[in-house]
Formats: structure tokens, sequence, C-alpha cells
């Protein structure tokens, strides 16, 4: 065996947990992705439990609406953020090496 492919290996192997993230640790971008994540899920949520609601008769027709307005709008938002993401990867992608 060639000694410099097993000092690679080894120095390989003592690198890789560097590249794994600490899950302790989040960056300020990762804290504010999972707090608009979690008010995008209790909108989507609270505008269910309204619809719920207004089929037994239990809310008025005007609180259905609203609620349905603004899921309409977080809904509109999220896919709006994923295409800017998805073209900022594809103009990643085409960037010449």
């Amino acid at each position: 065996m060639d000694v410099r492919s097993l000092y690679a290996a080894q120095k390989y192997a003592a690198s890789k947990p560097a590249m794994v993230p600490d899950p302790t640790k989040a960056t300020p971008l990762e804290e504010e992705f999972a707090r608009v994540t979690q008010d995008f899920v209790g909108q989507m949520e609270e505008a269910e439990q309204i619809a719920q609601q207004a089929m037994t008769g239990d809310a008025d027709p005007h609180a259905l609406v609203e609620a349905l307005a603004q899921s309409e709008l977080a809904v509109e938002t999220v896919v709006a953020v994923r295409d800017k993401v998805v073209e900022a990867y594809q103009e990643i992608l085409r960037m010449p090496v």
C-alpha cells in the first residue's frame, strides 16, 4: 500500500468532522428562517381552524374571508421566495468554473 494514499485517507477522516455543521450553533439566518417558517405554519393552521369553524357555523363569513386572504398572501410570498432561491441556484450552476 502506498504511504501517501494512507496519509491522505487519514487526513480526510480527520477533517470530515470539521465539515459537518454543529446543530447547537445556529446562525442568525437559520434562526430567522426557522421563525418565519413557524409563522407560516401557524398562519396556515389558524386559517384551517377558522375554515372548520365556518363549516360548523361557529365563525362568521367575514372572518373566513379574511383568514383565506391572509393565507393566500402567505402562500404567494412563500412561492415567490422559493422561485428566487431556485433562480439563484440556477445562476450558480451556470457560472463557469
